[in-house]
């Protein structure tokens, strides 16, 4: 696949349509285009978080997880195209599962805070899920491959123990939601 940026401000667009890498146009308020979109700010956002400090390994997981957004990004944009691989979706289970395995079981639901990385990690999910609505909206008029679907779903839960595990990273921990349930179970455990 050659070099395909001859030119960035081309102007064909002036017109709210956008050009897809089967060389049709579409609007830029159709299915297709907010699911790229979408797809973009994410990994736009994992590039944010990139710049915070972070274990090593988190790293080197969220650098992999850009380069295959980038190819989920590529086969929204070229219909009946695939880009990301079944062993991409295989990797995040397999990240879920030894990054779940370290964190205590959850009491009650947490809110999207505590340190600047786990609070990113939570934008991060959020853009996700939004990613996900909008490539689930696309599926429902188009024949597609579930991969793309698959992949934001785990990469959405991914970034929740993500950011549960980032702010255990100094010693920290989950920033849990004041709720009334959980304040009486306490109560009724003294």
């Amino acid at each position: 696949m050659g070099n395909r940026l001859t030119q960035i401000a081309t102007r064909t667009g002036d017109d709210g349509s956008t050009g897809l890498g089967d060389n049709t146009r579409v609007s830029k308020h159709s299915g297709r285009p907010h699911a790229m979109g979408d797809v973009d700010e994410l990994n736009s956002h994992i590039g944010l978080l990139l710049c915070e400090p972070l274990p090593d390994d988190v790293r080197a997981l969220l650098v992999e997880v850009q380069h295959q957004l980038f190819n989920l990004g590529g086969e929204l944009s070229m219909p009946g195209y695939e880009l990301l691989k079944d062993d991409a979706l295989l990797h995040l289970d397999t990240a879920l599962a030894h990054y779940n395995a370290q964190l205590p079981r959850l009491l009650e639901f947490i809110l999207p805070a505590g340190t600047r990385a786990a609070s990113q990690a939570h934008v991060c999910r959020t853009v996700a899920r939004r990613a996900e609505r909008h490539v689930v909206a696309l599926q429902e008029q188009e024949a597609m491959r579930a991969a793309p679907r698959q992949y934001l779903n785990r990469l959405s839960d991914l970034l929740f123990v993500l950011a549960r595990v980032l702010n255990r990273v100094d010693g920290g921990d989950d920033v849990y939601w004041k709720s009334e349930r959980l304040a009486q179970m306490r109560d009724d455990s003294e």
